[in-house]
């Protein structure tokens, strides 16, 4: 079953999500913060539904925190909160937030949210194994509106035929670009790589995953 984590200070909304939430999702659930992030660490849940005002450390700050560690980053992360959608749903996007839902909760809003964010995520899910090895990379191609376009990126997502990286550049599904390795040592062509997949689209926090076309020279395998 997909896992959820909920990281609430207010028992009774805790034990309401896990009520509604049972029977489609394994759950696990904390009222602090700090435990949240190391329980996200831990299990690398498929979506972390979080409050933001809880005592010593925010829901911000365990967005935040979230989306700046390479192994927590591609978690879909939903804000429920007793604040008004209009103070800070702007804010909770640009640190791509999938969802911001006010307490009382639409629970059959919710649930259609986590289905699709996580049937995509499992979806986009490669076969093969990913390691966590930070290296430059040189990105060229055409962006969404023909415009050519050059991005120097780093990843940390790697893996014999792919890598995901954050990149500002709007780009159309099945793009094709071309990807140099950028390190102190090495400036070279690697190949041509698809685009394969992309979390959180058209925001400062989007991700987009590559797939090489045939097999990659110079790469780091």
């Amino acid at each position: 079953m997909p896992r959820i984590l909920i990281i609430d200070d207010d028992e009774s909304i805790r034990r309401m999500l896990r009520f509604r939430l049972h029977d489609s999702y394994e759950l696990m659930d904390t009222s602090s913060p700090e435990e949240g992030i190391i329980l996200a660490l831990q299990h690398k849940p498929d979506a972390v539904l979080v409050d933001l005002m809880m005592p010593a450390h925010t829901g911000f700050e365990v967005c935040q925190t979230l989306s700046n560690m390479s192994f927590t980053e591609l978690i879909s992360v939903f804000v429920i909160s007793g604040a008004p959608r209009a103070l800070y749903k702007d804010f909770c996007d640009s640190m791509g937030v999938s969802g911001y839902f006010e307490k009382p909760i639409d629970f059959n809003l919710l649930q259609e949210r986590l289905s699709a964010v996580i049937s995509r995520r499992r979806e986009n899910r490669r076969a093969e194994a990913r390691i966590h090895l930070r290296i430059g990379l040189k990105l060229r191609g055409t962006d969404a509106k023909g415009e050519a376009f050059e991005s120097l990126v780093f990843t940390e997502n790697v893996s014999r035929r792919g890598f995901a990286c954050g990149l500002s550049v709007s780009l159309k599904q099945n793009s094709v670009i071309e990807v140099f390795l950028w390190m102190p040592a090495a400036r070279r062509f690697t190949g041509e790589a698809r685009l394969a997949w992309l979390h959180l689209p058209e925001t400062p926090a989007q991700i987009c995953g590559f797939q090489f076309l045939g097999e990659p020279r110079e790469w780091i395998f």
